[in-house]
Protein backbone atom coordinates (compact mmCIF):
# COMPACT_ATOMS: atom_id res chain seq x y z
CA UNK A 1 0.00 0.00 0.00
CA UNK A 2 0.68 4.15 -0.36
CA UNK A 3 1.07 6.06 2.47
CA UNK A 4 -1.66 7.43 1.79
CA UNK A 5 -3.65 4.23 1.56
CA UNK A 6 -2.19 3.41 4.91
CA UNK A 7 -3.33 6.78 6.36
CA UNK A 8 -6.43 6.88 5.20
CA UNK A 9 -7.43 3.38 6.31
CA UNK A 10 -6.98 4.24 10.10
CA UNK A 11 -9.33 5.38 12.40
CA UNK A 12 -8.57 6.65 16.11
CA UNK A 13 -11.07 7.36 18.49
CA UNK A 14 -11.55 7.63 21.90
CA UNK A 15 -14.61 6.15 23.93
CA UNK A 16 -15.99 7.80 26.28
CA UNK A 17 -19.09 7.45 29.51
CA UNK A 18 -20.04 7.95 33.09
CA UNK A 19 -18.89 5.02 34.83
CA UNK A 20 -20.98 1.68 34.79
CA UNK A 21 -22.03 2.71 31.67
CA UNK A 22 -20.42 -0.20 29.59
CA UNK A 23 -17.52 1.41 27.78
CA UNK A 24 -14.89 -0.85 28.71
CA UNK A 25 -17.80 -4.11 27.83
CA UNK A 26 -17.94 -2.32 24.64
CA UNK A 27 -14.12 -1.90 23.74
CA UNK A 28 -13.62 -5.74 24.88
CA UNK A 29 -16.62 -6.72 22.03
CA UNK A 30 -14.71 -4.39 19.63
CA UNK A 31 -11.46 -6.23 20.02
CA UNK A 32 -13.53 -9.87 19.48
CA UNK A 33 -14.89 -8.73 16.26
CA UNK A 34 -11.48 -7.75 15.43
CA UNK A 35 -9.65 -11.08 16.42
CA UNK A 36 -7.43 -9.26 18.88
CA UNK A 37 -8.58 -11.25 21.73
CA UNK A 38 -10.79 -14.96 22.44
CA UNK A 39 -13.09 -13.93 24.71
CA UNK A 40 -13.69 -10.83 26.62
CA UNK A 41 -11.55 -10.04 29.88
CA UNK A 42 -8.80 -12.11 28.61
CA UNK A 43 -5.85 -11.71 26.29
CA UNK A 44 -5.80 -13.61 22.83
CA UNK A 45 -3.59 -16.98 24.03
CA UNK A 46 -3.03 -16.28 27.40
CA UNK A 47 -4.12 -18.55 29.55
CA UNK A 48 -4.62 -15.68 32.91
CA UNK A 49 -7.44 -14.42 35.14
CA UNK A 50 -10.00 -12.81 33.01
CA UNK A 51 -9.77 -8.93 33.92
CA UNK A 52 -10.51 -6.28 30.98
CA UNK A 53 -7.83 -6.01 28.80
CA UNK A 54 -7.43 -2.42 28.75
CA UNK A 55 -7.90 -2.40 32.94
CA UNK A 56 -4.39 -4.08 33.32
CA UNK A 57 -2.77 -2.04 36.06
CA UNK A 58 -3.22 -3.81 39.57
CA UNK A 59 -5.29 -1.36 41.20
CA UNK A 60 -7.42 -1.22 38.36
CA UNK A 61 -7.90 -4.98 39.08
CA UNK A 62 -8.29 -4.49 42.21
CA UNK A 63 -11.31 -2.12 42.13
CA UNK A 64 -12.79 -3.03 38.93
CA UNK A 65 -12.33 0.67 37.45
CA UNK A 66 -10.49 2.15 34.55
CA UNK A 67 -7.80 4.63 36.33
CA UNK A 68 -5.77 5.27 33.51
CA UNK A 69 -6.11 5.20 29.33
CA UNK A 70 -5.29 1.99 27.70
CA UNK A 71 -4.34 2.02 24.05
CA UNK A 72 -5.76 -0.93 21.82
CA UNK A 73 -5.43 -1.91 18.23
CA UNK A 74 -6.66 -4.21 15.97
CA UNK A 75 -7.56 -4.41 12.35
CA UNK A 76 -11.37 -4.79 10.89
CA UNK A 77 -12.91 -4.32 7.78
CA UNK A 78 -9.99 -3.18 6.04
CA UNK A 79 -9.82 -0.45 8.46
CA UNK A 80 -6.69 -0.24 11.04
CA UNK A 81 -8.17 0.68 14.08
CA UNK A 82 -6.52 2.47 17.09
CA UNK A 83 -8.82 2.38 20.09
CA UNK A 84 -8.00 5.03 23.46
CA UNK A 85 -10.10 3.49 26.51
CA UNK A 86 -10.25 6.00 28.59
CA UNK A 87 -11.23 6.12 32.83
CA UNK A 88 -14.97 6.74 33.35
CA UNK A 89 -14.48 8.03 36.99
CA UNK A 90 -14.35 11.39 37.30
CA UNK A 91 -11.44 11.47 39.60
CA UNK A 92 -9.51 10.39 36.48
CA UNK A 93 -11.13 12.81 33.99
CA UNK A 94 -8.01 15.06 32.81
CA UNK A 95 -6.01 11.82 32.11
CA UNK A 96 -9.63 11.43 29.60
CA UNK A 97 -9.26 15.18 28.71
CA UNK A 98 -5.49 14.30 27.15
CA UNK A 99 -6.35 11.34 25.66
CA UNK A 100 -8.91 12.70 24.09
CA UNK A 101 -6.62 15.47 22.13
CA UNK A 102 -4.99 12.32 20.43
CA UNK A 103 -8.27 11.06 18.98
CA UNK A 104 -9.69 11.70 15.39
CA UNK A 105 -13.91 11.11 17.08
CA UNK A 106 -15.62 9.91 19.84
CA UNK A 107 -17.76 6.92 21.18
CA UNK A 108 -20.22 7.88 23.40
CA UNK A 109 -22.00 5.01 25.65
CA UNK A 110 -24.83 6.18 27.28
CA UNK A 111 -26.84 3.62 29.64
CA UNK A 112 -30.10 3.24 28.25
CA UNK A 113 -31.75 3.31 31.81
CA UNK A 114 -29.99 6.65 33.15
CA UNK A 115 -29.40 8.65 29.88
CA UNK A 116 -27.13 11.87 30.33
CA UNK A 117 -24.77 11.68 33.35
CA UNK A 118 -22.40 14.43 34.98
CA UNK A 119 -19.34 12.75 33.73
CA UNK A 120 -20.64 12.02 30.51
CA UNK A 121 -21.62 16.18 30.08
CA UNK A 122 -17.87 16.81 31.55
CA UNK A 123 -16.39 14.52 28.53
CA UNK A 124 -18.58 16.31 25.82
CA UNK A 125 -17.53 19.70 26.19
CA UNK A 126 -14.07 18.41 25.61
CA UNK A 127 -15.28 16.86 22.40
CA UNK A 128 -17.34 19.98 21.21
CA UNK A 129 -13.80 21.95 21.76
CA UNK A 130 -12.40 20.06 19.52
CA UNK A 131 -15.62 19.70 17.08
CA UNK A 132 -14.23 16.30 16.43
CA UNK A 133 -17.35 13.40 15.53
CA UNK A 134 -19.54 11.69 18.26
CA UNK A 135 -20.96 8.90 17.46
CA UNK A 136 -23.24 7.43 20.15
CA UNK A 137 -24.47 3.89 21.63
CA UNK A 138 -26.82 3.39 23.99
CA UNK A 139 -26.13 1.12 25.71
CA UNK A 140 -27.89 -1.59 28.16
CA UNK A 141 -31.30 -2.09 26.15
CA UNK A 142 -31.46 -6.09 27.62
CA UNK A 143 -32.93 -3.59 30.95
CA UNK A 144 -35.64 -1.64 31.50
CA UNK A 145 -34.65 1.82 29.62
CA UNK A 146 -35.82 4.92 29.57
CA UNK A 147 -38.63 5.97 26.74
CA UNK A 148 -36.57 6.22 23.73
CA UNK A 149 -37.47 9.49 22.49
CA UNK A 150 -36.62 10.69 26.21
CA UNK A 151 -33.31 9.70 25.68
CA UNK A 152 -32.74 11.70 22.22
CA UNK A 153 -34.32 14.37 23.54
CA UNK A 154 -32.03 14.11 26.88
CA UNK A 155 -28.98 14.15 24.70
CA UNK A 156 -30.02 17.52 22.41
CA UNK A 157 -30.84 19.03 26.01
CA UNK A 158 -28.08 17.96 27.67
CA UNK A 159 -25.42 18.46 25.30
CA UNK A 160 -26.55 20.69 22.93
CA UNK A 161 -26.46 18.73 19.66
CA UNK A 162 -28.96 16.98 17.01
CA UNK A 163 -29.09 13.14 17.38
CA UNK A 164 -29.95 10.85 14.07
CA UNK A 165 -31.00 7.22 15.47
CA UNK A 166 -29.50 5.14 12.45
CA UNK A 167 -31.28 2.15 14.42
CA UNK A 168 -34.35 1.85 16.77
CA UNK A 169 -34.97 -0.30 19.89
CA UNK A 170 -37.88 -2.84 19.81
CA UNK A 171 -38.81 -2.42 23.43
CA UNK A 172 -36.65 -3.11 26.52
CA UNK A 173 -35.72 -5.42 29.60
CA UNK A 174 -37.60 -7.71 29.32
CA UNK A 175 -39.58 -7.26 26.28
CA UNK A 176 -36.67 -6.05 23.84
CA UNK A 177 -37.51 -7.85 20.87
CA UNK A 178 -34.23 -6.13 18.55
CA UNK A 179 -33.46 -3.52 16.51
CA UNK A 180 -35.09 -1.50 13.49
CA UNK A 181 -32.54 -0.58 10.55
CA UNK A 182 -33.58 2.74 9.66
CA UNK A 183 -31.55 2.07 6.43
CA UNK A 184 -32.49 -1.39 4.92
CA UNK A 185 -35.52 -1.03 6.61
CA UNK A 186 -35.14 -4.69 8.39
CA UNK A 187 -35.92 -6.03 11.77
CA UNK A 188 -32.64 -7.30 13.18
CA UNK A 189 -34.14 -9.20 15.88
CA UNK A 190 -31.98 -9.96 19.49
CA UNK A 191 -30.84 -13.30 20.95
CA UNK A 192 -29.16 -13.48 24.24
CA UNK A 193 -25.58 -14.50 23.30
CA UNK A 194 -23.18 -16.06 25.44
CA UNK A 195 -21.58 -13.39 27.13
CA UNK A 196 -18.01 -12.78 26.13
CA UNK A 197 -18.34 -13.94 22.95
CA UNK A 198 -19.07 -13.06 19.50
CA UNK A 199 -20.92 -16.20 18.13
CA UNK A 200 -25.11 -15.47 17.73
CA UNK A 201 -27.71 -15.63 15.25
CA UNK A 202 -29.14 -12.76 13.75
CA UNK A 203 -32.57 -12.83 11.69
CA UNK A 204 -33.25 -10.05 9.86
CA UNK A 205 -36.83 -9.25 8.63
CA UNK A 206 -38.07 -6.73 6.08
CA UNK A 207 -40.80 -4.44 7.63
CA UNK A 208 -42.80 -4.63 4.68
CA UNK A 209 -43.01 -8.55 5.74
CA UNK A 210 -46.32 -7.70 8.07
CA UNK A 211 -47.22 -11.36 8.97
CA UNK A 212 -43.96 -12.36 9.81
CA UNK A 213 -42.99 -9.29 11.57
CA UNK A 214 -45.81 -9.95 14.29
CA UNK A 215 -44.77 -13.49 14.14
CA UNK A 216 -41.33 -12.76 15.25
CA UNK A 217 -41.98 -9.72 17.55
CA UNK A 218 -46.19 -10.07 18.70
CA UNK A 219 -48.90 -7.44 17.44
CA UNK A 220 -48.59 -4.59 20.38
CA UNK A 221 -44.93 -4.31 19.57
CA UNK A 222 -45.53 -4.75 15.73
CA UNK A 223 -47.75 -1.45 16.73
CA UNK A 224 -45.68 0.45 18.78
CA UNK A 225 -42.82 -0.07 16.76
CA UNK A 226 -44.96 1.64 13.63
CA UNK A 227 -46.36 4.64 15.43
CA UNK A 228 -42.57 5.35 16.37
CA UNK A 229 -40.97 4.79 13.42
CA UNK A 230 -43.36 7.68 11.55
CA UNK A 231 -43.18 9.89 14.16
CA UNK A 232 -39.09 9.60 13.82
CA UNK A 233 -39.04 9.67 10.03
CA UNK A 234 -41.74 13.48 10.18
CA UNK A 235 -40.02 14.59 13.26
CA UNK A 236 -36.34 13.47 13.84
CA UNK A 237 -33.32 15.33 11.83
CA UNK A 238 -31.91 14.29 8.60
CA UNK A 239 -28.84 11.65 8.57
CA UNK A 240 -25.77 14.31 7.43
CA UNK A 241 -22.44 13.29 7.21
CA UNK A 242 -21.10 16.66 6.73
CA UNK A 243 -22.83 17.82 9.93
CA UNK A 244 -21.57 14.16 11.68
CA UNK A 245 -17.86 14.90 10.84
CA UNK A 246 -17.58 18.65 12.25
CA UNK A 247 -19.39 17.35 15.39
CA UNK A 248 -22.76 18.73 15.08
CA UNK A 249 -25.06 15.74 14.49
CA UNK A 250 -24.08 12.25 16.34
CA UNK A 251 -25.58 9.31 14.83
CA UNK A 252 -27.55 6.83 17.29
CA UNK A 253 -27.17 3.23 17.58
CA UNK A 254 -28.99 0.70 20.13
CA UNK A 255 -28.02 -2.45 21.58
CA UNK A 256 -26.06 -4.37 24.55
CA UNK A 257 -22.85 -4.52 24.73
CA UNK A 258 -22.79 -7.57 27.54
CA UNK A 259 -24.91 -9.27 25.52
CA UNK A 260 -23.10 -8.40 22.27
CA UNK A 261 -26.22 -7.18 20.60
CA UNK A 262 -25.80 -4.51 17.97
CA UNK A 263 -21.68 -3.97 18.74
CA UNK A 264 -20.69 -5.49 14.90
CA UNK A 265 -23.53 -3.34 12.97
CA UNK A 266 -22.57 0.47 15.23
CA UNK A 267 -18.58 -1.02 14.47
CA UNK A 268 -19.21 -1.45 10.55
CA UNK A 269 -21.12 1.57 10.56
CA UNK A 270 -18.60 3.86 12.44
CA UNK A 271 -15.89 2.67 10.54
CA UNK A 272 -17.92 3.71 7.67
CA UNK A 273 -18.94 7.32 8.60
CA UNK A 274 -15.53 8.13 10.85
CA UNK A 275 -12.62 10.03 9.26
CA UNK A 276 -9.26 8.82 8.30
CA UNK A 277 -6.48 11.46 10.34
CA UNK A 278 -7.30 15.04 9.19
CA UNK A 279 -4.95 18.16 9.47
CA UNK A 280 -3.78 19.37 13.17
CA UNK A 281 -2.71 22.61 14.27
CA UNK A 282 0.81 23.93 14.90
CA UNK A 283 2.13 27.15 15.30
CA UNK A 284 3.25 27.16 11.74
CA UNK A 285 -0.54 26.34 10.15
CA UNK A 286 -1.99 23.16 9.51
CA UNK A 287 -0.11 19.68 9.19
CA UNK A 288 -1.64 17.48 6.35
CA UNK A 289 -1.40 13.71 7.77
CA UNK A 290 -0.32 12.51 3.89
CA UNK A 291 1.60 15.24 2.27
CA UNK A 292 3.67 15.86 5.33
CA UNK A 293 6.89 14.31 6.58
CA UNK A 294 6.37 12.43 9.93
CA UNK A 295 5.10 14.08 13.59
CA UNK A 296 3.92 13.09 16.44
CA UNK A 297 3.05 14.73 19.97
CA UNK A 298 2.99 12.94 23.38
CA UNK A 299 0.07 13.06 25.04
CA UNK A 300 0.42 10.21 28.14
CA UNK A 301 3.69 9.28 29.81
CA UNK A 302 3.30 5.87 31.87
CA UNK A 303 5.60 4.34 33.99
CA UNK A 304 6.53 1.03 35.50
CA UNK A 305 4.58 -0.49 32.65
CA UNK A 306 7.16 -3.17 32.63
CA UNK A 307 7.95 -4.31 36.60
CA UNK A 308 10.94 -5.89 35.86
CA UNK A 309 12.74 -3.30 34.20
CA UNK A 310 10.56 -0.17 35.65
CA UNK A 311 10.57 1.43 32.41
CA UNK A 312 8.62 4.58 31.51
CA UNK A 313 6.61 4.66 28.09
CA UNK A 314 5.95 8.14 26.19
CA UNK A 315 2.65 7.57 24.31
CA UNK A 316 3.00 9.54 20.92
CA UNK A 317 0.32 10.00 18.49
CA UNK A 318 1.47 10.19 15.15
CA UNK A 319 0.11 12.64 13.02
CA UNK A 320 1.69 13.11 9.73
CA UNK A 321 3.41 10.52 7.55
CA UNK A 322 5.17 7.30 7.80
CA UNK A 323 7.55 6.40 10.91
CA UNK A 324 10.24 4.03 10.30
CA UNK A 325 12.53 2.11 12.33
CA UNK A 326 15.95 3.53 12.95
CA UNK A 327 14.82 7.27 11.68
CA UNK A 328 15.68 10.24 13.38
CA UNK A 329 13.55 12.89 14.41
CA UNK A 330 13.72 16.23 16.53
CA UNK A 331 12.57 16.85 20.09
CA UNK A 332 11.31 20.14 19.72
CA UNK A 333 11.35 21.37 23.26
CA UNK A 334 14.70 20.13 23.88
CA UNK A 335 16.50 20.76 20.17
CA UNK A 336 17.44 16.91 19.98
CA UNK A 337 18.12 14.99 17.34
CA UNK A 338 17.60 11.52 18.15
CA UNK A 339 16.22 8.13 17.07
CA UNK A 340 12.79 7.03 18.68
CA UNK A 341 14.07 4.17 21.33
CA UNK A 342 12.30 0.49 20.90
CA UNK A 343 9.00 1.99 19.48
CA UNK A 344 5.87 -0.20 20.10
CA UNK A 345 2.96 -0.93 19.14
CA UNK A 346 0.39 -1.50 22.80
CA UNK A 347 -2.49 -4.04 23.42
CA UNK A 348 -3.05 -2.42 26.96
CA UNK A 349 0.35 -3.38 28.79
CA UNK A 350 0.85 -6.28 25.86
CA UNK A 351 3.84 -4.89 23.61
CA UNK A 352 5.39 -5.82 19.87
CA UNK A 353 8.26 -3.74 18.77
CA UNK A 354 7.32 -1.72 15.36
CA UNK A 355 9.08 -1.43 11.99
CA UNK A 356 6.92 1.08 10.61
CA UNK A 357 3.77 3.08 11.62
CA UNK A 358 1.83 5.70 10.18
CA UNK A 359 -0.62 8.91 11.05
CA UNK A 360 -3.04 7.93 13.26
CA UNK A 361 -1.55 5.01 15.02
CA UNK A 362 -0.14 5.08 18.72
CA UNK A 363 3.47 4.20 19.22
CA UNK A 364 4.78 3.60 22.79
CA UNK A 365 8.13 5.16 22.88
CA UNK A 366 10.77 4.37 25.97
CA UNK A 367 11.07 7.93 28.12
CA UNK A 368 15.12 8.29 29.37
CA UNK A 369 13.06 11.02 31.44
CA UNK A 370 13.55 13.30 28.49
CA UNK A 371 9.51 13.93 27.31
CA UNK A 372 6.53 15.62 29.12
CA UNK A 373 3.33 15.60 28.04
CA UNK A 374 2.46 17.95 24.70
CA UNK A 375 5.82 17.73 23.24
CA UNK A 376 5.75 17.73 19.57
CA UNK A 377 8.48 15.29 17.35
CA UNK A 378 8.88 16.04 13.58
CA UNK A 379 11.80 15.66 11.05
CA UNK A 380 15.53 17.02 11.79
CA UNK A 381 14.89 19.67 9.50
CA UNK A 382 12.04 21.28 10.82
CA UNK A 383 11.02 22.74 13.84
CA UNK A 384 7.47 23.38 14.91
CA UNK A 385 5.00 22.35 17.71
CA UNK A 386 2.12 21.30 17.96
CA UNK A 387 -0.82 22.85 20.17
CA UNK A 388 -0.22 22.97 23.86
CA UNK A 389 -2.62 20.19 26.01
CA UNK A 390 -3.65 22.05 28.75
CA UNK A 391 -3.06 21.52 32.15
CA UNK A 392 -6.20 21.28 34.67
CA UNK A 393 -6.01 23.13 38.22
CA UNK A 394 -6.20 20.81 41.02
CA UNK A 395 -9.16 20.58 43.15
CA UNK A 396 -7.93 18.87 46.38
CA UNK A 397 -4.41 19.36 48.06
CA UNK A 398 -2.23 16.71 50.54
CA UNK A 399 1.40 17.12 52.19
CA UNK A 400 2.82 13.69 50.96
CA UNK A 401 5.19 12.21 54.04
CA UNK A 402 7.17 9.06 53.66
CA UNK A 403 7.17 6.81 56.60
CA UNK A 404 10.45 5.07 56.21
CA UNK A 405 12.80 8.21 55.79
CA UNK A 406 15.78 5.81 54.94
CA UNK A 407 13.90 5.29 51.45
CA UNK A 408 14.45 9.09 50.84
CA UNK A 409 15.52 9.01 47.14
CA UNK A 410 12.66 5.71 46.15
CA UNK A 411 10.43 8.41 47.43
CA UNK A 412 11.92 11.40 45.39
CA UNK A 413 11.93 9.11 42.52
CA UNK A 414 8.34 7.96 42.67
CA UNK A 415 6.71 11.18 43.82
CA UNK A 416 8.84 12.99 40.48
CA UNK A 417 7.96 9.94 37.89
CA UNK A 418 4.12 9.49 38.82
CA UNK A 419 3.71 13.81 38.57
CA UNK A 420 5.44 13.51 34.99
CA UNK A 421 2.85 11.51 34.05
CA UNK A 422 0.18 13.67 34.56
CA UNK A 423 -1.58 11.59 37.63
CA UNK A 424 -0.68 14.32 40.11
CA UNK A 425 0.56 17.68 40.45
CA UNK A 426 3.36 18.08 42.69
CA UNK A 427 4.12 21.50 44.96
CA UNK A 428 7.14 22.52 47.28
CA UNK A 429 7.66 25.20 49.56
CA UNK A 430 9.11 27.78 47.62
CA UNK A 431 12.71 28.37 49.01
CA UNK A 432 13.34 24.39 50.30
CA UNK A 433 14.33 21.04 48.12
CA UNK A 434 12.08 18.39 48.48
CA UNK A 435 11.46 18.34 52.12
CA UNK A 436 7.92 19.30 52.01
CA UNK A 437 5.81 17.75 49.34
CA UNK A 438 2.46 18.55 48.41
CA UNK A 439 0.58 17.08 45.81
CA UNK A 440 -2.63 18.56 43.93
CA UNK A 441 -4.79 16.04 42.07
CA UNK A 442 -8.26 16.48 40.37
CA UNK A 443 -10.30 14.08 42.22
CA UNK A 444 -9.49 12.36 45.44
CA UNK A 445 -9.59 9.13 44.21
CA UNK A 446 -6.12 10.25 42.60
CA UNK A 447 -4.70 10.36 46.07
CA UNK A 448 -5.45 6.16 46.78
CA UNK A 449 -3.95 5.43 43.36
CA UNK A 450 -0.53 7.36 44.26
CA UNK A 451 -0.58 5.74 47.47
CA UNK A 452 -0.62 2.45 45.74
CA UNK A 453 1.39 3.00 43.15
CA UNK A 454 4.01 4.31 45.50
CA UNK A 455 3.51 1.25 47.73
CA UNK A 456 3.38 -1.35 44.60
CA UNK A 457 6.14 0.24 42.30
CA UNK A 458 8.79 1.88 44.52
CA UNK A 459 8.17 -0.04 47.94
CA UNK A 460 7.54 3.38 49.58
CA UNK A 461 4.65 3.35 51.91
CA UNK A 462 3.37 7.34 52.65
CA UNK A 463 0.82 9.40 54.56
CA UNK A 464 -1.33 11.94 53.46
CA UNK A 465 -2.12 15.01 55.61
CA UNK A 466 -5.41 16.57 53.47
CA UNK A 467 -4.64 20.10 53.07
CA UNK A 468 -8.02 23.10 53.33
CA UNK A 469 -7.03 24.88 50.25
CA UNK A 470 -9.32 24.53 46.94
CA UNK A 471 -7.73 27.29 44.67
CA UNK A 472 -4.58 27.86 42.65
CA UNK A 473 -3.15 30.32 40.59
CA UNK A 474 0.42 30.14 39.07
CA UNK A 475 2.12 33.49 38.97
CA UNK A 476 1.56 34.74 35.53
CA UNK A 477 5.27 37.19 35.68
CA UNK A 478 7.63 36.26 38.35
CA UNK A 479 10.22 38.33 36.42
CA UNK A 480 8.50 41.32 36.99
CA UNK A 481 7.65 41.18 40.71
CA UNK A 482 9.02 40.37 44.15
CA UNK A 483 7.56 36.91 44.02
CA UNK A 484 9.16 36.33 48.03
CA UNK A 485 7.47 39.68 49.60
CA UNK A 486 3.87 39.46 47.74
CA UNK A 487 1.54 40.84 50.22
CA UNK A 488 -0.53 37.86 50.50
CA UNK A 489 -3.81 36.94 52.43
CA UNK A 490 -3.79 34.52 55.43
CA UNK A 491 -5.26 31.81 53.52
CA UNK A 492 -2.68 32.45 51.17
CA UNK A 493 0.80 29.63 50.82
CA UNK A 494 3.50 29.96 48.18
CA UNK A 495 4.91 27.27 46.74
CA UNK A 496 6.42 26.26 43.46
CA UNK A 497 5.78 23.66 40.96
CA UNK A 498 8.09 21.06 39.32
CA UNK A 499 9.53 23.41 36.68
CA UNK A 500 10.29 26.12 39.60
CA UNK A 501 7.29 28.37 38.60
CA UNK A 502 5.92 29.79 41.76
CA UNK A 503 2.24 29.67 42.47
CA UNK A 504 -0.54 30.37 45.56
CA UNK A 505 -3.00 28.47 46.75
CA UNK A 506 -6.15 29.81 48.55
CA UNK A 507 -8.28 28.17 50.90
CA UNK A 508 -11.02 31.23 49.42
CA UNK A 509 -12.33 32.07 46.26
CA UNK A 510 -12.18 35.54 46.75
CA UNK A 511 -8.80 35.74 47.83
CA UNK A 512 -6.71 35.75 44.63
CA UNK A 513 -8.56 39.09 43.68
CA UNK A 514 -7.60 40.41 46.88
CA UNK A 515 -4.19 39.37 46.13
CA UNK A 516 -4.09 40.75 43.06
CA UNK A 517 -6.01 44.44 44.40
CA UNK A 518 -3.03 44.22 47.14
CA UNK A 519 0.46 43.80 44.43
CA UNK A 520 0.02 46.15 41.88
CA UNK A 521 1.56 44.64 38.26
CA UNK A 522 0.99 41.27 39.67
CA UNK A 523 -0.81 38.32 37.23
CA UNK A 524 -2.13 35.54 38.00
CA UNK A 525 -3.44 32.40 36.05
CA UNK A 526 -5.38 29.42 36.28
CA UNK A 527 -3.48 27.97 34.54
CA UNK A 528 0.81 26.97 34.02
CA UNK A 529 1.85 28.84 31.56
CA UNK A 530 3.39 25.92 28.71
CA UNK A 531 -0.31 25.61 27.04
CA UNK A 532 -0.19 27.97 24.30
CA UNK A 533 2.22 28.61 21.38
CA UNK A 534 2.71 32.24 22.76
CA UNK A 535 4.13 30.75 25.91
CA UNK A 536 5.78 27.81 24.95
Amino acid sequence: MTIREEIERRRTFAIISHPDAGKTTLTEKFLLYGGAINSAGSVKGKATAKHAVSDWMEIEKQRGISVTSSVLQFTYGGCCVNILDTPGHQDFSEDTYRTLMAADSAVMVIDGSKGVEAQTRKLFKVCAMRHIPIFTFINKMDRDAKDTFDLLDDIEQNLGVFTCPVNWPIGSGKDFKGIYDRDSKEVIQYFDTQKGTKEGTETRVPIADTEKIIGEIGQDAYDKLMGEIELLDGASEAFDLGKVQKGELTPVFFGSALQNFGVEIFLQAFLRMALPPTARRSDQGLIDPVEHDFSAFVFKIQANMNKAHRDRVAFMRICSGKYEAGMEVRHVQSGRVQRLSQPQQLMADDRKILTEAYAGDIIGVFDPGIYSIGDTLCMPKENFRYEGIPTFAPEHFARVKQVDTMKRDQFVKGIRQIAQEGAIQVFQEYNTGMEEIIAGVVGVLQFDVLQFRLKSEYNVEIKLEMLPYEHIRWIANPEEVDVEHIVGTTDMKLVKDMKDRPLLLFINPWSPQMVLDRNKGLELTEFSKNNTFENI
